[in-house]
């Protein structure tokens, strides 16, 4: 009998906190309560005390910043995913072996060149917090062998993987998402 592979824990794991936060919100906005208070950057710094931008792009702003946080956890739960499966499989160098693409480790050194260039604090000590969604994909696929147990189908992951970078882009890029997108990314995840 073959074991079960644990695809419904993992991504249960890696939504749940996301869905607490959502609820959070929904519940925090509906019963106007605030649960940051004392929260440096929420009591300071909330969007409501920005009156020089109209209300609807403040209302927009909100809106779309519960579809980001998503993301912000789906795609750090996706990184962590990869770089502990790797480093279970190749050692702590194993984004300097052969599971790594070329062009990966590439994309990555020009995009930490860029960010010391600009003269902005560096975003992470780690190679893999600076890969693309994309290139997450191309990850998975290439280490597919030790992603198997853990997912049922690779088609099945590279066509989620492929609808949450179509829908990421809107949130990434500060548009706001029809109603449509909004109910395919609640079932997407």
């Amino acid at each position: 009998m073959m074991p079960k592979k644990p695809d419904g824990i993992i991504r249960a794991f890696g939504m749940s906190g996301a869905q607490m936060v959502d609820d959070l919100n929904r519940v925090s906005r509906e019963h106007d309560l605030d649960f940051h208070k004392g929260d440096s950057l929420s009591s300071n710094r909330r969007l409501e005390n920005y009156d020089q931008f109209e209300g609807k792009v403040r209302a927009d702003a909100s809106k779309i910043s519960e579809y980001y946080e998503i993301f912000f956890c789906l795609e750090n739960s996706i990184r962590a995913l990869i770089s502990d499966t790797l480093f279970d499989a190749e050692g702590s160098n194993w984004w300097d072996t052969s599971r790594v693409l070329p062009s990966i480790r590439n994309g990555v050194q020009q995009r930490k060149k860029a960010e010391t260039d600009s003269a902005v604090t560096s975003r992470s000590d780690r190679e893999i917090d600076y890969t693309t969604f994309g290139e997450l994909t191309e990850l998975f696929n290439k280490n597919w062998d030790l992603f198997d147990p853990i997912f049922t189908s690779q088609r099945a992951v590279q066509r989620i993987m492929s609808q949450l970078n179509a829908l990421r882009n809107p949130i990434a890029h500060c548009c706001p998402i029809s109603r449509d997108e909004e109910d395919r990314l609640e079932l997407t995840v």
